[in-house]
């Protein structure tokens, strides 16, 4: 993600970012650990499936990832 994926992220969630930047370091510094913690996550589902019937195919375990955003 680009720090401009991350302000328009934020304006379409309607969090507040202020016209002269000022909380940009702090709002990048916490999608960066949002982002780290989800790659995480992502690889134990593809971890999980490596020489097991749990996913069959890479489609299968991208299934299992996409999946992740239903389960909240």
């Amino acid at each position: 993600m680009t720090h401009d994926d991350i302000i328009r992220m934020a304006r379409e969630a309607k969090l507040v970012i202020d016209g002269n930047n000022s909380g940009d370091d702090d709002l990048l510094a916490f999608a960066n650990l949002v982002a780290a913690a989800e790659r995480e996550e992502c690889a134990k589902v593809c971890e999980a499936g490596v020489n097991s019937d749990k996913y069959p195919s890479l489609t299968d375990c991208a299934a299992a990832i996409r999946a992740r955003g239903e389960q909240s």
